[in-house]
């Protein structure tokens, strides 16, 4: 089959993924092969690009989030038969979707409903568990007590599903960060009750408003820069939700207020060799969302064709640092 692969870490201006022949995947016992017809590209994949090298003679594929057609079942797959379209997302340990087919355990993937297009679901799975899971944890809501939640970054992937997960599931009060006329109009969109630019004094925006602290923060980029006024926001015992953790941190000004820090990192369970059947039934419920209306895809640009050249213009996007909602290629 034909996908995308590299060899060597690279920079985006000596872009070195090329489309190659490799060997089809091999399932094992609780797989689903997957024909896949949308990828949505993350931020966290071109950075993958930029740092991991292929072992030698080898070749890396990336992408792990995903929308197709069941092809084949494991001996052990169970709830879903060949023919199901699904949504899904991976093992950051294993190859990609940026291929004609992926191997996927089924525990990580779920049915998605014929109104829902491939480009459109493909565009909700990482957010979506992310979010769900920064915020609610291993629980079906917000700790007790958090009323009022703050996003840092609401215009990404990971932003927009949350914003749109909190409206869905709870009466929380939720504030996004944005820096541009866009971003923070789709923040309204995403169902934002208020938005302030994370560039301007956030503490002095949320004074004019009459909120002097929330309950929890969830911080998708910056986070290790931003500490200072996220410590000084949060109310004691308040929770700080962070996807972006990776630098050393003073983690003074949590500490002085009792702060519960959280990482989320979606690929923990199943690369961590725990359980992920949680992650099925939140991606069946976000198809529920959908349906219902509750919540919305976030696809704002869409190219066609799993080919070099929109692979690179999706990083270019991407590293620009300036992306709305998610880039999906169709294939």
């Amino acid at each position: 089959m034909k996908a995308l692969a590299y060899e060597s870490a690279h920079p985006l201006e000596a872009f070195a993924v090329d489309l190659v022949e490799v060997d089809e995947p091999r399932l094992r016992d609780g797989d689903v092969l997957v024909e896949i017809r949308a990828v949505a590209v993350n931020p966290g994949e071109a950075f993958i690009r930029s740092v991991r090298s292929a072992e030698p003679g080898g070749r890396v594929i990336l992408g792990w989030e995903f929308a197709g057609v069941v092809i084949e079942t494991g001996t052990s797959a169970t709830g879903l038969t060949v023919g199901d379209r699904v949504m899904g997302t991976g093992d950051v340990t294993r190859d990609g979707c940026w291929a004609q087919q992926v191997a996927v355990d089924h525990r990580v993937v779920a049915k998605i409903p014929e109104q829902l297009s491939f480009a459109s679901a493909a565009s909700l799975p990482i957010g979506a568990l992310t979010g769900w899971e920064a915020m609610f944890r291993d629980q079906q809501g917000l700790p007790p007590g958090v009323e009022r939640v703050l996003i840092v970054g609401g215009a990404g992937g990971v932003g927009s599903l949350a914003t749109q997960l909190l409206k869905a599931r709870t009466s929380a009060f939720v504030i996004s960060t944005a820096s541009r006329p866009q971003s923070q109009d789709w923040c309204r969109e995403m169902g934002a009750d208020l938005v302030v630019d994370h560039r301007a004094d956030v503490r002095r925006q949320l004074g004019q408003a009459g909120i002097d602290q929330v309950d929890m923060v969830l911080s998708t980029a910056g986070t290790a820069d931003n500490l200072g006024w996220i410590g000084a926001l949060l109310r004691p015992f308040g929770h700080l939700s962070a996807v972006d953790l990776s630098a050393p941190l003073d983690l003074g000004p949590l500490t002085q207020k009792s702060v519960s820090l959280h990482t989320e990192m979606v690929f923990s369970q199943i690369s961590g060799g725990a359980d992920p059947s949680t992650q099925g039934r939140i991606l069946e419920t976000i198809c529920e969302y959908v349906l219902s209306g509750q919540m919305r895809p976030i696809v704002t640009t869409q190219l066609t064709g799993l080919t070099v050249p929109n692979m690179k213009t999706a990083h270019t996007l991407l590293e620009r640092h300036r992306t709305i909602g998610k880039i999906v290629i169709e294939t």
